[in-house]
């Protein structure tokens, strides 16, 4: 018998100013709000000032989805999978090139090519299986970025070869999303795609937003692990808990080791990352889950751009020096051990 069960990634976004979606007028001077559904999840935008920005903010998510949705047959992934070829926009080529470069740095822990292997177990078709050894070494036979050749706009893959950037996508669209609320004098406000968290400045009095970490554990009673303050950061983080299915008393996780095709059970239950580049955070919180903890930290001490908490599957903590002063445990979880990681 096989259940599924599956967790938006939803970040409680802790602040006085979440205020209803109603507005004064267009130059109104309050923190505007807007939910939509897209990219399979439920997203919400907040701005302090003008409505405008978050109707061309939905507008840059609709345009980034159509564009690289693997399940759209018009987007322009989908037209690579089929031909093995495609000239992709500029905007598309850009996300590509940046998952090709997580993928290098992370030796292949991120790896966009492993579409096919996520379709037979089922996480994208809701079919839910577990493929034989035979299968999924027919299959990772197929997997590999390097077999991937990006030139400018241009892209091509292998016969066999399938790619979805969805490991990435959110991450690059809350940095477009942040970018463009700059651009029109934004200087505080939440980008919140499915939990890919993203904010702008600070709070309009000064104060850091607080940002909660999901708990991982199903038994939870306020769903929130930890809480991070911060400012002008993406906070990202992926678990196990996500989206997964149980047969024969044995649960079956979406992050799959491109190594060998399974469930990636490395000892880590939740990895959230927190850095100024949203595309960055979102790859390597998938990356540094595959690696387990002593290949994360490792990871970590060598790429010194961001910081990070990871959540073993024995309940342990560790927090990366940089956001000691701003992390702390939700009152749930206060007699949880904290092991501060320094290089």
């Amino acid at each position: 018998m096989t259940t599924f069960r599956r967790k938006e990634v939803l970040a409680i976004l802790l602040s006085v100013f979440l205020l209803s979606g109603c507005s004064i007028g267009p130059g109104a001077n309050i923190m505007q709000t807007s939910s939509i559904f897209a990219m399979d999840t439920i997203m919400e935008l907040q701005a302090y000032g003008n409505e405008q920005v978050l109707t061309d903010a939905e507008g840059i998510i609709r345009n980034i989805e159509k564009k690289v949705s693997v399940t759209d047959e018009g987007s322009e992934i989908s037209a690579l999978n089929r031909e093995g070829k495609a000239t992709l926009s500029e905007e598309t080529a850009e996300l590509f090139t940046g998952a090709l470069e997580i993928c290098k740095e992370t030796e292949g822990a991120l790896d966009i090519s492993i579409y096919p292997v996520l379709k037979t177990w089922g996480f994208t078709t809701s079919e839910y299986q577990v493929p034989s050894e035979n299968e999924l070494e027919t299959l990772l036979q197929k997997v590999d970025y390097r077999k991937i050749s990006l030139y400018g706009n241009a892209v091509f893959i292998e016969d066999g070869m399938q790619i979805d950037l969805g490991s990435v996508t959110k991450g690059y669209t809350s940095n477009k999303i942040a970018d463009y609320f700059r651009e029109q004098g934004v200087t505080s406000a939440l980008i919140n795609l499915g939990g890919n968290v993203q904010c702008i400045g600070s709070k309009p009095n000064g104060e850091d937003w607080k940002v909660a970490i999901k708990s991982p554990y199903n038994d939870s009673k306020t769903g929130v692990f930890a809480v991070i303050a911060a400012k002008d950061k993406a906070i990202i983080t992926s678990g196990g808990y996500e989206r997964y299915f149980e047969e024969n008393e044995e649960t079956y996780w979406h992050i799959l080791d491109p190594k060998t095709g399974k469930p990636a059970k490395n000892g880590l239950i939740s990895v959230t990352i927190i850095g100024g580049d949203g595309l960055m955070c979102d790859g390597l919180s998938t990356a540094l889950f595959v690696k387990g903890l002593d290949g994360a930290i490792d990871y970590w001490k060598t790429h010194g751009d961001f910081d990070a908490v990871f959540i073993t599957d024995d309940g342990e903590v560790y927090i990366t020096s940089g956001i000691e002063a701003s992390f702390s445990l939700a009152s749930e979880y206060y007699d949880r051990k904290v092991t501060v990681i320094s290089k």
